[in-house]
């Protein structure tokens, strides 16, 4: 966790939330939640967002992203739209996965706060004013920690931790629970950045790269009432791919050549101890021509090393690819304000 601002700085940072520029904002606050056959936990999670947020005295939004569910998720959230003028309803296209249907909430909010969180029930919604009233001592993102997870210990408990621990170790940011999606950002932190893959896990670590200051505050975790888990094991090593590029990119972003020079060292150094072991024991009369497992294990440890280098070079092509273009990663079929499409 980072250190907060002074106090002259946090006076400053509450005042942000009110004003840009000397004028008055028309949206302090944007609630974003992906959405993924949640038809059935969409009514509730309105009414306890509503119920949390309307007695703040915020101007606030709700940002709900159907990611391409196959059930009802879209109708019942027109159905929604109609009767609450906070709601802003996006539909994608197809389903484009956590990252992408975050990233089209990001960039449809209008509020100087960002919050983000699950849209299954099991995120509290009355824990969003702790998370805004510690964003407003002056840090730019504040992450929630389920301290009592109502999931099962073998199946997520111990995987979590072990990410955590292993997130931590490789971006520099120390959080105990990486994988809660109720988190409040600045605007200002998330507007600059472009997501793909599984990096929307990943945020706290990104936007230490470009200077935030994080902490995180206990928020409740709420049993799963309806549907089942959308993460499996294939998910999970999307994730250990993504905490490399994080951790590349955190370290080698403006100087990959630190990075590929030292690969290209080792590779060239191991071929130079091989080549002097060989030439030593044809000095002595002994025959190399006949000594398959050792060119086995040369051309093998190259070709790692290549695909190593092909593999970061294509994930930083991508990313220069998908900025550079400004490109979204993601399509819109509809947006619904108030029961309008658009």
């Amino acid at each position: 966790m980072t250190a907060p601002l002074s106090p002259e700085g946090q006076r400053l940072n509450c005042s942000l939330l009110r004003t840009a520029s000397g004028m008055t904002s028309p949206m302090d606050l944007s609630v974003v939640v992906p959405l993924y056959n949640e038809e059935e936990s969409l009514p509730q999670l309105v009414d306890q967002l509503l119920a949390a947020l309307r007695p703040t005295g915020e101007i606030f939004e709700l940002v709900l992203v159907n990611d391409g569910s196959t059930d009802s998720t879209a109708k019942v959230l027109e159905q929604l739209s109609i009767k609450t003028p906070e709601l802003v309803g996006v539909l994608l296209r197809k389903n484009y996965g956590q990252t992408a249907a975050m990233s089209a909430g990001f960039d449809i909010s209008q509020g100087k706060v960002i919050v983000c969180l699950d849209g299954d029930l099991q995120n509290d919604p009355a824990d969003i004013p702790l998370l805004l009233e510690k964003l407003n001592e002056g840090y730019d993102l504040v992450s929630g920690w389920r301290h009592q997870r109502q999931d099962a210990a073998l199946q997520r408990k111990l995987p979590s931790k072990i990410a955590n621990r292993l997130i931590g170790r490789f971006s520099g940011v120390k959080l105990h629970d990486y994988g809660c999606s109720l988190k409040a950002y600045r605007k200002e932190i998330l507007s600059d950045m472009r997501l793909y893959g599984e990096l929307h896990r990943f945020l706290p670590a990104l936007a230490f790269i470009e200077g935030a200051r994080i902490t995180e505050v206990k928020v409740h975790h709420r049993a799963r009432q309806y549907g089942s888990s959308k993460y499996g094991i294939d998910r999970t090593f999307r994730v250990l791919m993504d905490l490399f590029t994080v951790w590349f990119m955190k370290r080698f972003l403006t100087r990959p050549m630190y990075f590929f020079g030292f690969g290209g060292l080792v590779a060239m150094s191991g071929s130079l101890l091989t080549g002097m072991y060989l030439l030593a024991i044809k000095l002595m009369g002994e025959d190399i021509g006949n000594r398959p497992l050792l060119t086995m294990a040369v051309v093998l440890g190259l070709t790692g090393v290549q695909l190593f280098c092909f593999g970061l070079l294509g994930e930083l092509l991508m990313r220069t690819y998908h900025e550079s273009q400004g490109r979204p990663i993601y399509r819109i079929r509809a947006t619904l304000r108030g029961g309008g499409t658009s």
